[in-house]
């Protein structure tokens, strides 16, 4: 590995060392300070890509800023770099929990800890209500799509519906509706042959 090479493995890991140090509320409030890092700050990413990236890490399983960590890392410098990104977005949590585990107890109680974390939980909601906001501005939106957001929001809402069925469900019909457009294209396709 050259020097080029291994600065650019630094920037990796201090960009998402700051992202899983600064990032509030999970993987969801990581996404504004994702696409800043990567698709402004260094133009690792392109912001059609970083907005497919966030869907397919989604329909996987496990922890979003994971998936996002090893699929960005993965994509800018290898396997090397999805284990940089893991270890990097992952370190500022574990040792803030283990801080908090030695000194939480002795803390927890303190008027000014409770307000911090009261204050902590509107700026995260802001946060995720933006990353929907901003991926929503960059979709191709139709009518079926439009339906499933609105659908997905009401069961979700109404009912307490279960994500991962949620999620397989507009799977689904996302699938059923790009294979239904698809042989709709193809039978025009084959129509205007005729002619």
């Amino acid at each position: 590995m050259n020097r080029q090479e291994k600065l650019k493995l630094l920037k990796l890991f201090i960009c998402f060392f700051k992202i899983g140090l600064f990032t509030f509320g999970g993987g969801f409030a990581m996404i504004p300070l994702m696409e800043k890092e990567l698709v402004n700050k260094h133009h690792w990413v392109k912001k059609r890509d970083f907005v497919n990236s966030i869907a397919l890490t989604q329909s996987v399983p496990g922890a979003i800023a994971f998936n996002l960590a090893v699929y960005f890392g993965h994509d800018v410098m290898g396997i090397i770099g999805s284990l940089v990104c893991v270890v990097a977005v992952a370190l500022p949590s574990v040792l803030i929990i283990l801080g908090i585990a030695v000194f939480f107890s002795t803390f927890s109680e303190m008027e000014i800890v409770q307000n911090i974390f009261k204050g902590i939980r509107p700026a995260v909601v802001a946060l995720i209500i933006y990353a929907a906001i901003n991926i929503g501005t960059h979709l191709k939106w139709d009518a079926a799509l439009f339906l499933i957001v609105i659908a997905a929001t009401s069961v979700s809402i109404v009912f307490s519906f279960n994500p991962v069925l949620l999620i397989l469900v507009s799977f689904v019909i996302g699938t059923g509706k790009y294979l239904y457009d698809k042989a709709k294209k193809k039978k025009s396709n084959c129509d205007s042959c005729k002619k």
